[in-house]
């Protein structure tokens, strides 16, 4: 090792030693290289100097100082979190938030822990928007609740420079005695709904029997080509002994008839003694 140093320095002279030993030294701390989500805030002497990157950038060896920011979109859970609606329902809710940054040198200079910060905003928020909901727009409609809540959040995190795309209730947890009440109104709203459809039904056959009584009353024969029909499907049974009902106006005619022959024949009696 001694000979390799002797051999080294007689090849190079001291003074290039010196400058190899600098340069290994320095030159590490001097360039780095960023991949291509990543930015360097660079601070000069403690004050703000520029943002540079992706790829290489050469900095000031104990002058300069590079903070790395990842521009990439994070995915943050929210954890769950019990809480009110405002009908005073208990409901245990989670989310999830995703966000990046935009402005690196906002992410640096405005604040100590973006991250941090925003997941804290991000349970406030969740917990203040679900206590101005009510259960029912939380179930039914939460893509509107999750609209809010990305609006309020990302409003809240935009001077620190952080965007915050999406923001997801992930699930919605009530008590099983909410539950049981739930199943139960919905069961009785079936009810109501069978029961509404039967009397639609019941009304709208009263009214087809009523228009069809009156064009039976207008046209009589229709009453008698009704009752061949339901003497043809009586018929069309295997029954060993029918008893049909014979409607009137059959007889009508007969009965007519009988009453004429009556009357002539009373008519032309001879008078008694």
């Amino acid at each position: 090792m001694g000979e390799l140093i002797v051999w080294i320095i007689q090849q190079i002279g001291y003074v290039g030693l010196v400058v190899l030993i600098l340069a290994i030294v320095i030159l590490p701390a001097a360039i780095r290289i960023l991949p291509a989500w990543e930015r360097a805030i660079v601070l000069r002497l403690g004050k703000f100097n520029r943002v540079t990157g992706p790829g290489p950038i050469i900095l000031i060896p104990y002058v300069d100082r590079a903070i790395r920011v990842d521009t990439r979109i994070f995915t943050m859970d929210v954890p769950r979190q019990e809480m009110m609606t405002r009908d005073n329902v208990p409901v245990t809710v989670d989310a999830i938030v995703l966000f990046r940054v935009i402005e690196p040198r906002f992410a640096v200079l405005n604040i100590e822990n973006y991250i941090r910060t925003t997941s804290l905003i991000a349970q406030t928020t969740l917990r203040s928007t679900i206590g101005q909901v009510e259960l029912d727009e939380l179930l039914a409609q939460r893509d509107k609740v999750n609209q809010r809540l990305q609006s309020v959040i990302d409003e809240q995190t935009e001077p620190f420079g952080v965007k915050v795309s999406t923001v997801e209730v992930r699930d919605v947890s009530l008590p099983d005695t909410m539950k049981r009440a739930m199943a139960a109104q919905a069961e009785s709203e079936r009810e109501r709904r069978a029961k509404v459809i039967n009397a639609l039904g019941e009304f709208e056959a009263a009214e087809k029997l009523t228009q069809a009584a009156a064009l039976i009353g207008r046209e009589p024969a229709a009453l008698q080509l009704r009752f061949l029909q339901s003497v043809r499907e009586i018929a069309s049974e295997r029954a060993t002994m029918t008893i049909l009902p014979v409607p009137l106006d059959l007889l009508t005619p007969f009965l007519d008839m009988a009453r004429r022959r009556m009357d002539s024949s009373g008519d032309t009696a001879p008078p008694s003694g």
